[in-house]
């Protein structure tokens, strides 16, 4: 079995635009493929061969993904200085027990970890073990996916029970709250953020804007998507 990850890019130090860590400084880690193909994905270069996003651009395996042996990621982590990494995707999950050792390395050196996760993938233990903080986001169905394939019950129901676990939803707008209702009732999820959707600043801030007293009424959080406001559309700032 081949061995070491499959790496789209790591870049830093930057800031954690999403969730409950919003505007830390931190290095990604962002790792290649996915279980699943969201039509509006912002980041289909770490899957998308085909062209199945709304870009409708096809992206080249051969100059995207890239394995690298934990050591040399590791390494290249390191020299960015920061307490904090994010690893993301694609899904990290995909390739987690490669993970393992990295995560071990490196909060055995005190930094913190968070894997955004797409929550199709029960968490290894070795991870939790570790002290990973998970940030799960459930596709709703405007990402085009079938409920089958983006809701794993068994996944989430793992997740959930996980210290520190958040859960974040992509939205358009209040009628996407409900499917949020659902999935948070039935899975029983705590510490949910909301999202808005969105590749500028304007459409960030639009989405943001109407979905604001609704979530706050609901009792959620309310999470905009820093690196959008501030890069746009940029890759590995």
């Amino acid at each position: 079995m081949e061995q070491g990850l499959v790496v789209n890019e790591i870049f830093g130090p930057t800031v954690q635009g999403e969730g409950r860590s919003l505007g830390r400084r931190c290095a990604f880690l962002r790792l290649g493929g996915c279980n699943l193909s969201c039509s509006w994905c912002d980041t289909p270069y770490t899957w998308d061969w085909t062209g199945a996003g709304e870009s409708g651009v096809a992206h080249d395996p051969r100059k995207e993904l890239h394995r690298r042996s934990v050591d040399d990621v590791v390494a290249e982590l390191l020299e960015f200085g920061t307490d904090l990494i994010v690893i993301s995707g694609g899904e990290p999950l995909g390739q987690q027990k490669r993970l393992i050792p990295l995560v071990v390395e490196l909060t055995g050196r005190g930094l913190e970890i968070e894997i955004e996760t797409n929550g199709t993938h029960p968490a290894a233990p070795e991870l939790a073990a570790a002290g990973v903080r998970f940030n799960v986001s459930p596709k709703l169905s405007h990402s085009g996916d079938s409920r089958r394939r983006r809701i794993v019950p068994n996944a989430l129901v793992n997740l959930a029970q996980l210290p520190g676990s958040t859960f974040k939803f992509v939205c358009r707008n209040t009628g996407d709250l409900d499917e949020v209702a659902e999935l948070v009732s039935t899975f029983n999820l705590s510490s949910v953020w909301i999202m808005p959707i969105g590749r500028t600043a304007d459409d960030v801030t639009k989405h943001m804007s109407e979905l604001a007293d609704a979530v706050v009424e609901r009792g959620w959080n309310l999470t905009t998507r820093l690196h959008t406001l501030l890069w746009g559309d940029k890759r590995a700032v």
